[in-house]
């Protein structure tokens, strides 16, 4: 089997986890066996104090992924100009090796909302998007890392598949995508399809990252098959299938281990990273033996 060509990443091939101010003292004490730190780009806004103290530490020995929750890509109105200009002095200031952020909005008529909500995909919405992430890209100088979502609902007016507007959308606009795996599953399993099928279709030569997270059942409390994206718990296995499979098509990716309710204590989520690490690591090895054989 050969290896889908993807762009670079300009974040290492490793295993890395998102950051919490809980765990900074376990950080501190010694050097960290991971490739990045991802931290989300809104909590950094503010001027100076702890934080920013802290993310210093961070982006003076580690690879840093920012990644956005509010700018709002979907929305069909115009970006918050006012956080777009504060995304870029933010950027400007740590010089992340990558900034992501998810296709869905949050925020409309002025009013913000605490979620990533779905949209149709639809060739009116798929250029609004596009707009949006050149806009942003201009801003920011570089190429940003578009999230597929989970989802709960669909839109009777969508009429592009979701792999379909991903794709298009990276066609478009150059961007990278941000693959959630666990994002992946749970929203095949909300809507009665397969995961693996969703991902034979998925442009995989654009993905410059992998997120890893856990999610929760609530199937007996909706009476009905539903998962929830809670990022509360360990990868579960059939997303670490999917891991797997994914990076044997690609070899290793940047890969963030997300943990963001009920965070456990640092050796905990550390040793969630090294898992991955393990599997990123049996990856290489596999690709390095095809390059052999080809050689041959």
């Amino acid at each position: 089997m050969n290896y889908i060509s993807a762009p670079p990443a300009l974040l290492p091939a490793r295993a890395g986890v998102g950051f919490k101010p809980e765990h900074f003292d376990g950080i501190a004490a010694e050097r960290q066996p991971l490739g990045f730190f991802e931290v989300h780009a809104e909590n950094y806004m503010g001027a100076g104090g702890v934080p920013h103290a802290q993310l210093r530490f961070l982006r003076e020995r580690y690879a840093l992924s920012l990644h956005g929750v509010g700018l709002s890509i979907g929305s069909p109105e115009p970006l918050d100009r006012d956080h777009l200009s504060r995304l870029r002095r933010l950027c400007a200031l740590y010089q992340p090796e990558s900034f992501s952020e998810h296709l869905a909005w949050s925020s409309h008529g002025g009013v913000y909302f605490n979620d990533l909500l779905p949209l149709p995909y639809t060739e009116e919405t798929l250029a609004g998007v596009a707009a949006h992430v050149d806009e942003t890209q201009t801003a920011l100088g570089g190429r940003i890392l578009i999230e597929n979502p989970a989802t709960y609902v669909r839109f009777s007016q969508s009429d592009i598949p979701e792999t379909e507007f991903l794709a298009e959308l990276a066609r478009r606009t150059g961007c990278g995508l941000l693959l959630d795996l666990n994002n992946v599953f749970v929203s095949a399993r909300n809507h009665g399809e397969s995961a693996l099928g969703y991902l034979a279709s998925f442009p995989l030569r654009s993905v410059g990252e992998i997120h890893l997270a856990g999610f929760f059942d609530a199937s007996e409390e909706a009476a009905a098959p539903l998962l929830i994206d809670s990022h509360g718990a360990t990868v579960a296995d059939e997303v670490v299938s999917l891991f797997e499979w994914t990076i044997e098509q690609t070899g290793p990716l940047p890969t963030l281990i997300e943990w963001d309710n009920d965070v456990p204590d640092w050796p905990v989520l550390l040793a969630e990273a090294m898992k991955a690490q393990d599997r990123l690591r049996h990856a290489e090895r596999g690709y390095a033996r095809r390059l052999d054989r080809r050689a041959l």
